[in-house]
């Protein structure tokens, strides 16, 4: 029997999103993503109540006592179950679980389930760590600095270069990842590009956020970043349903894919400390005061800490797009 070699896109995409892909088999991912790899959401409460503080903050400014929220990428929901337990008093949500798996049990009945971004929604739109699982082709330069595509053969992970990039593929590299030196591989982000322009253009107002490992023009990672996740240790990326296959975000391209609105890059770090999370300790005389209330916020901290931390999830890229007047 022929082997089959493949172009990473097309192959990550059955992978991944195939009938008995890795994101919707309940055989192969019976826990959800969160029981192969664990995100902020994971990490601490702290984050959907950060998220539930942007929320209401949207809403202010766009003066609306009723706000939608999107989450792209949802997993089984649990982002948005964090967020509705911490939104402010008074302000009514109308959430949006985005998410090729079937709708998992006991959910929330507010949440609207669905495998698209609802169109002409007003709030916050939210994507963590969605777009690094938008499955891209991988390129490499050969002897003579050519760019490839790389191809795959599912079964094993074993790659092979293939033709030269040519087309829109080919320009999205020369202005954002070019290569030259051989042996030196990109992953074009073209696809996230054009998933994030058309997230964006779902609002009718309001901000659209992305979270995600990332990276900008001119701190490039020489040989790219595609890896795999099986329950909780990273592996070598093979196409065949058993594991996540993700890569960093060329998030400064993504922000130029979208013409409306007024686009932001930070890093996490900074992004909740503009939402109050910090990871400094508590002053010591709160121990004395509140033994309680201290080692309370002992325990806030350190969860704050992680999210926050220099080389870890504080590290992780935040773009925020502003969607209609009045935001900042």
């Amino acid at each position: 029997m022929a082997e089959e070699w493949q172009g990473w896109r097309e192959a990550a995409q059955t992978a991944l999103y195939g009938d008995e892909g890795f994101y919707r088999s309940p055989v192969r991912s019976p826990d959800g993503p969160a029981g192969h790899f664990r995100t902020s959401v994971h990490a601490s409460p702290l984050f959907a109540r950060a998220v539930a503080a942007l929320l209401a903050r949207t809403a202010a400014e766009l003066g609306v006592g009723t706000v939608d929220l999107v989450d792209v990428g949802a997993g089984r929901g649990e982002l948005l179950t964090g967020v509705l337990a911490a939104v402010p008093e008074g302000l009514e949500v109308i959430p949006y679980g985005v998410e090729v798996a079937a709708r998992p049990p006991g959910l929330d009945p507010r949440i609207v389930w669905c495998a698209e971004p609802p169109r002409g929604v007003t709030g916050l739109l939210f994507a963590n760590e969605w777009l690094d699982n938008v499955p891209v082709e991988v390129a490499e330069a050969d002897v003579d600095g050519v760019a490839r595509y790389v191809q795959v053969r599912c079964p094993d992970g074993a790659e092979r270069p293939g033709p030269p990039v040519t087309g829109a593929d080919a320009a999205w590299l020369e202005r954002w990842w070019p290569l030259s030196s051989p042996g030196e591989r990109a992953e074009i982000g073209l696809p996230r590009d054009l998933a994030w322009a058309r997230a964006v253009g779902s609002l009718e107002a309001g901000l659209a956020v992305a979270v995600d490992y990332a990276h900008v023009r001119g701190r490039r990672p020489p040989f790219g970043t595609l890896t795999g996740f099986r329950g909780g240790r990273e592996v070598h990326p093979v196409p065949d349903g058993s594991c996540d296959l993700t890569a960093h975000v060329a998030l400064d391209a993504c922000a130029a894919a979208v013409t409306r609105g007024v686009a932001e890059l930070t890093d996490q770090r900074a992004a909740l400390g503009r939402l109050g999370v910090s990871g400094d300790r508590p002053p010591l005389g709160l121990a004395a005061s509140d033994p309680a209330g201290y080692l309370r916020a002992l325990s806030a901290a350190g969860e704050a800490a992680e999210l926050t931390a220099r080389g870890g999830l504080g590290d992780f890229g935040w773009l925020l797009h502003h969607v209609g007047a009045g935001l900042r």
